[in-house]
């Protein structure tokens, strides 16, 4: 596991930086963050992803379904001078009533929707939580792509190979076991296979659920890796956008869409 993924603190700083430095200019791209903004972010974690928006003093609401993490961004934001701009909910997303909560010009997901079951469903609930001209921005990593099954948080050598999570369920499973993986974190890999998406299927359920797309980006390599290794972020070219084949080195997707 690599230590970032140990080390709480410093995981927040690192989804803040890459929040505000490339996250927040891409939704802006699209949508204006003034005060009277309402923001949610789904799958908020220790809440790394919300610090920036605080900076635009604007409400500032997420949702964490793990208690662990959810105690953690309280922790964070105890003394937050904008803490009374941020409200945090512990709960699982399709247990809230969108009516309990105000209607939001923002939602954002980094990382979380290749998480989350039934994707589908997911979305059409999610235009119940918007205003009219409400976004949501989603960032994700395609299933196929190095590390798309997180293996990267394994506690073994497994933590650096690319690629296996793609292979039949039993065999990952027994790769799994094999590296020494505990019970728990192998059962959560193999949700996280469960879930997996692909840019295809990212587009289908768009389309399923009346939303355009109001801006896409390929990275090839993912902006999350500036911070964590250094590497400058780069988009994939137009002419390796290859239906299917681009999942396998396309590292994160980032997409804003809309109600039409």
């Amino acid at each position: 596991m690599q230590k970032r993924h140990a080390n709480r603190s410093q995981y927040f700083r690192e989804q803040s930086y890459t929040t505000k430095k490339y996250v927040i200019p891409y939704i802006l791209s699209i949508k204006d963050i003034h005060k009277t903004s309402t923001i949610l972010e789904i799958g908020c974690g220790e809440g790394g992803n919300l610090e920036p928006f605080l900076e635009y003093d604007c409400k500032v609401f997420g949702i964490e379904l793990l208690s662990n993490q959810f105690e953690c961004a309280q922790i964070f934001y105890k003394d937050h001078l904008k803490r009374d701009n941020l409200t945090l909910i512990n709960s699982d997303i399709y247990n809230i009533n969108p009516k309990d909560l105000p209607s939001f010009d923002i939602i954002f997901m980094k990382d979380v929707i290749e998480h989350i079951p039934n994707q589908s469903r997911f979305l059409a609930l999610l235009r119940d939580f918007l205003t009219q001209d409400g976004i949501v921005f989603f960032g994700f990593p395609p299933w196929s792509m190095p590390f798309g099954g997180h293996q990267q948080v394994c506690n073994s050598i497994l933590s650096k190979i690319p690629y296996f999570h793609i292979l039949p369920q039993t065999i990952y499973k027994q790769i799994l076991n094999l590296g020494g993986e505990e019970p728990l974190a192998i059962k959560e890999f193999l949700e996280v296979k469960e879930t997996g998406l692909s840019i295809l299927r990212f587009h289908k359920i768009i389309r399923e659920n009346n939303y355009k797309i109001n801006r896409e980006t390929y990275w090839f390599i993912n902006p999350n890796y500036e911070v964590k290794f250094k590497i400058k972020p780069m988009e994939l070219l137009k002419i390796f956008r290859i239906p299917w084949i681009c999942d396998f080195y396309t590292t994160a997707i980032y997409c804003i869409i809309s109600k039409k």
